[in-house]
């Protein structure tokens, strides 16, 4: 995801001057095609992720539009009043990116887990949230992003993720959530990286004789309200997936959506409970450790739909 990242943000440099990335001292393995080709685009500034977003909001100031990169909570966390109060206050083009959402850096601990980040970036007034699940939602999110007015946040997997629709992600706006595969017995809808782990999960309950139908949802907010409605309209049980906890992020977006719908479509969430994760270990260890693997998923999901679980979901 951040090479598919990085290739979509040189095409947007190549026609925009103005363009300019900020990073918090790190990514050079990834950004070095960038700064080598965009010397005068790029910043860096150092492990001072504060001072990297009031300076983003004064270069917006003179009318280009910033990028700030960094890792999970580092440039959302840790300088929220400055993504507050001086860019999205003052309606700023600043663009906040955070690379290894969810467990990406599990292994560092809690510190470099990002596991908030959607909720409380989602409750910022006059700020889009950005959630592609693969490269190729990347690759047609980053340009969008870049022209929509005011602060964005775009949340990033890591590196190496594969591509998981079939063909290139073309003509997307705002919000539109994508449908990867068809079904009729449940939806599971997903935010962000998990996607992999979410299609995975489809293919288990197949084998379990469920059909269910995969959509991503590259904007989280605003979320695409007639795609929930639809959801809702023709399912009985939707199971929202995300890395991150279950309360203000994906699920909390749906169930808001499906209560002023008036839906009695049941919404079941995976994700974080209202804890921090202890453990430490790699991204795909702490997704099974919380349910969140395909496993996990096919487990959940069965248990809603009244089917029976076995001791093996592979």
């Amino acid at each position: 995801m951040r090479d598919a990242f990085c290739r979509a943000l040189m095409k947007a440099a190549a026609e925009d001057p103005k363009l300019t990335l900020i990073t918090g001292d790190l990514g050079f393995g990834v950004l070095k095609p960038f700064w080598e080709t965009y010397p005068d685009q790029f910043i860096n500034a150092g492990i001072a992720e504060q001072s990297m977003a009031s300076m983003a909001a004064g270069l917006a100031m003179t009318g280009r539009t910033v990028l700030t990169y960094s890792i999970g909570n580092f440039p959302t966390l840790r300088c929220l009043e400055q993504i507050r109060n001086d860019c999205a206050y003052h309606g700023l083009n600043v663009k906040v990116v955070c690379v290894g959402g969810g467990f990406v850096y599990g292994s560092l601990g809690v510190s470099h887990h990002a596991t908030e980040d959607m909720a409380i970036l989602r409750a910022l007034p006059g700020v889009t949230v950005f959630t592609p699940g693969d490269p190729a939602e990347v690759e047609a999110v980053v340009p969008v992003m870049l022209r929509t007015p005011g602060t964005c946040y775009l949340r990033l997997g890591r590196g190496g993720e594969p591509t998981v629709h079939d063909t290139p992600v073309t003509d997307w706006q705002i919000p539109r959530a994508l449908t990867l595969r068809q079904g009729s017995d449940v939806a599971l809808l997903s935010a962000g990286g998990i996607l992999t782990q979410t299609w995975e999960a489809a293919e288990l309950l197949a084998r379990k004789g469920v059909s269910a139908e995969v959509v991503s949802f590259p904007c989280l907010k605003p979320i695409d309200t007639e795609k929930i409605a639809d959801l809702c309209h023709r399912f009985a049980h939707l199971v929202t997936v995300e890395e991150h906890t279950v309360i203000g992020g994906l699920g909390g977006a749906v169930c808001e959506a499906a209560a002023e719908l008036g839906s009695a479509c049941r919404i079941h969430r995976i994700g974080m409970p209202d804890a921090y994760a202890v453990e430490v270990g790699n991204q795909q260890y702490l997704r099974g450790r919380y349910g969140m693997d395909a496993a996990g998923i096919c487990g959940q999901t069965l248990a809603w739909l009244g089917k029976k679980k076995t001791e093996e979901h592979a």
